[in-house]
């Protein structure tokens, strides 16, 4: 009986743990889509706009929903850690390769990168924390801000 349970305890945990680790791997598996990756940031930034949008309207109405008010607030918060985890754990962590400052111009494209990386994590965090479109609109700038820096340098084999 005590191999049963903790069998189905192992079991258990490595399927949480196959959850946690569905998005993409730090293995490294060399199976990356870049363009992929910006696109579900840019909907994840759609989604945030739309729930921040919900969230006002709901909270102005005579008789709130507070249900859908709760959904709609959660729904904001998961997208908005959706697009630091993306940054931070796919381009930050694999896909953004440190360059030395010897490399002057690689250097200089690296740290833009960084930055626009940074104050996407930083926005993305200011999206959880109101309802202001201004939030949205200044990570929809840093994401095209990021693409054409990081497309523009990157070789041909990484842009899908």
């Amino acid at each position: 009986m005590k191999k049963v349970i903790i069998s189905i305890l192992i079991i258990t945990s490595s399927v949480l743990i196959a959850q946690s680790l569905f998005s993409h791997c730090e293995v490294p598996c060399g199976i990356y889509n870049d363009k992929m990756r910006c696109d579900m940031i840019e909907e994840h930034i759609t989604t945030i706009e739309k729930a921040m949008t919900m969230i006002v309207k709901i909270s102005n109405e005579d008789t709130i929903n507070y249900n859908q008010l709760v959904r709609w607030i959660n729904n904001k918060e998961k997208h908005a850690t959706e697009i630091q985890h993306i940054v931070s754990q796919y381009f930050m962590t694999q896909r953004v390769k440190p360059v030395t400052e010897q490399d002057t111009e690689e250097y200089k494209k690296y740290i833009k990168k960084l930055t626009f990386l940074h104050e996407m994590i930083i926005y993305a965090m200011k999206a959880k924390q109101s309802t202001e479109l201004d939030n949205v609109k200044k990570l929809g700038s840093l994401l095209s801000k990021f693409r054409n820096v990081y497309f523009a340098s990157e070789s041909p084999k990484h842009k899908h």
